[in-house]
């Protein structure tokens, strides 16, 4: 697992993530600086890890729209791309992850696959079942018009916050 964690982290980081590895004991701690006021999230899947109370959950589309951070669990990470599967859910967790300016993404390391394929056939199995994800692989850029633009269909941040145990 090891191996693909480095590999996820460099190729991530240079996709234009941040990337911080974290004991699920330790997440409060560490999680409360990547947090920029207001937040929105959806629910943690992780036993033991949970949003602290400053982060809405179900919020409103007012909300969304004005919150600075949106916090996601990521269903599961490919590590040759440093992608993460955002789940789509009824309740909208891919919308908190688009619209904020900053995405933090939190994936449990036995969640990483070694690559697209691996990915692929986990996204047909969520299909299957009737569910769908977003990968997102760093930022949102277009250069549609010339230059780069970074931030201008989605975030222009994204932090990955790796779960080492759950």
């Amino acid at each position: 697992m090891t191996g693909l964690v480095q590999q996820f982290e460099r190729e991530a980081t240079d996709a234009g993530c941040a990337v911080r590895r974290v004991a699920a004991g330790d997440f409060a701690e560490d999680f409360a600086g990547l947090l920029e006021p207001p937040a929105v999230g959806a629910p943690l899947p992780f036993e033991g890890v949970s949003l602290p109370e400053r982060v809405t959950t179900d919020p409103t589309p007012g909300e969304l729209e004005s919150a600075e951070t949106g916090v996601t669990p990521a269903r599961f990470g490919i590590s040759d791309y440093g992608s993460v599967a955002i789940e789509s859910t009824p309740a909208g967790d891919e919308q908190v992850g688009l619209w904020p300016g900053h995405h933090v993404a939190v994936l449990a390391e036995s969640d990483l696959v070694a690559d697209m394929p691996a990915g692929i056939e986990r996204v047909g199995e969520i299909a299957r079942s009737g569910g769908d994800v977003v990968l997102a692989t760093g930022p949102s850029a277009t250069a549609d018009m010339g230059e780069l633009v970074v931030g201008a269909h989605g975030p222009r941040k994204v932090s990955v916050v790796i779960l080492e145990d759950r």
